[in-house]
């Protein structure tokens, strides 16, 4: 009888250890409602209009959200914005694409040969340190100041993260899989399609997400170096004329380019990967 009674109290000791568990790891699983999203950013705007209308802040040097939204409508009604965002999206879509294509190939060979790794590797560790930005008038001399320098360097910014993780990626397949896809009479060409890319698509979409906002950096300082239309040449003029409401117009469209992106690349995510 007393040994019955101690092993249900056991038992019952055991099921309230599981319990406790159980309650400690919840947090992991929390479902969060996508409605959170967008709340932190306006609240942020609610913040900004706040401070714009009870007077701590200048409107001259920090205009209301209401009157940047009024102003962007205005320039987006006359023409004048989207003169600007589409010399802005053809040079950062061309130097992304190229960086993303160029850097995934050579990610690619880095990790399925050996020389190319020992020869390549070292020359991508000492280059990508290197501020793209500081680079940029070097690129300008050699290239002129015309859209083909201002691609290249977005392209070159682009083009050292994706090599980097497509590199991780490629060199941390499983071995396991490629024996035995090697096994059932795989050719090297169907290997790398069939197996090790969709292997390595977390790692490269990670470099995609990283090298998104070094495009967008390298674009406003590109403009802003030398061109007469785009998104940062628009900013750094309006700057030089003390037109906050429009400089803060141009920095929420390139926040919106970035949200844009980046939710792009989620949903690619989802569709390449979606046992993630």
């Amino acid at each position: 009888m007393l040994d019955l009674q101690q092993k249900a109290v056991e038992d019952n000791a055991v099921g309230k250890n599981r319990f406790i568990i159980k309650n400690k790891l919840a947090f992991l699983d929390r479902k969060i409602p996508t409605y959170f999203a967008p709340a932190g950013i306006l609240v942020l705007i609610a913040f900004w209009q706040l401070v714009c209308s009870i007077g701590l802040v200048n409107e001259l040097t920090l205009p209301s959200p209401y009157i940047v939204f009024t102003v962007g409508i205005e320039l987006v009604l006359d023409g004048t914005l989207w003169i600007e965002i589409k010399a802005s999206l053809l040079r950062i879509s061309l130097g992304y694409l190229i960086g993303c294509f160029v850097g995934i190939v050579v990610g690619v060979l880095f990790g399925i040969s050996k020389i190319s790794e020992r020869i390549g590797m070292p020359i991508v560790n000492l280059l990508y340190p290197i501020p793209k930005i500081a680079i940029l008038p070097l690129i300008m001399l050699w290239l002129g100041i015309g859209e083909i320098s201002k691609v290249t360097v977005i392209a070159i910014g682009v083009f050292f993260p994706i090599v980097y993780n497509t590199y991780m990626g490629v060199s941390q397949t499983s071995r396991l899989l490629i024996n035995v896809a090697m096994t059932f009479g795989t050719n090297r060409w169907d290997l790398i399609r069939k197996v090790i890319l969709p292997s390595s698509f977390p790692m490269v979409l990670s470099g995609m997400r990283i090298s998104a906002g070094t495009s967008l950096l390298l674009l406003v300082s590109a403009e802003m170096v030398a061109a007469q239309h785009g998104i940062g040449a628009f900013v750094l003029l309006n700057a030089d004329l003390l037109d906050i409401s429009k400089v803060l117009v141009g920095v929420s469209v390139l926040c919106i380019i970035g949200i844009t992106i980046n939710y792009g690349l989620a949903w690619l995510e989802k569709k390449l990967i979606p046992w993630r």
